[in-house]
């Protein structure tokens, strides 16, 4: 198994009811691509972190191999979403390991 753990900070000018309301729509976006993507074991977008995080959101995923975590990556609906997640937030962190 392939785990894809991604995170991010919201940009400094978002309002809090515009971090609300990005934080739906990336969970709803994100998590319909575990459906459409052969190989997603699960995916789960993380919106309401401890106040002792240090980042705001966060995206964990498990893929059945490094294939399908990369056909992952450019799905469109990925693609899309990542387009929208890039407007709302900054400092991006990735970790990919297999177990």
């Amino acid at each position: 198994m392939v785990n894809h753990i991604v995170l991010w900070n919201w940009k400094d000018e978002l309002k809090d009811t515009e971090k609300k309301e990005a934080a739906t729509r990336i969970k709803k976006e994100l998590e319909a691509v575990k459906e459409q993507v052969p190989g997603t074991v699960s995916l789960r977008v993380v919106t309401d972190g401890l106040t002792s995080s240090n980042k705001d959101i966060g995206l964990i995923s498990v893929f059945e191999t490094e294939e399908a975590l990369k056909a992952y990556q450019v799905h469109p609906a990925h693609v899309a979403a990542g387009t929208f997640i890039k407007s709302v937030t900054t400092g991006r962190t990735c970790l990919d390991y297999e177990e």
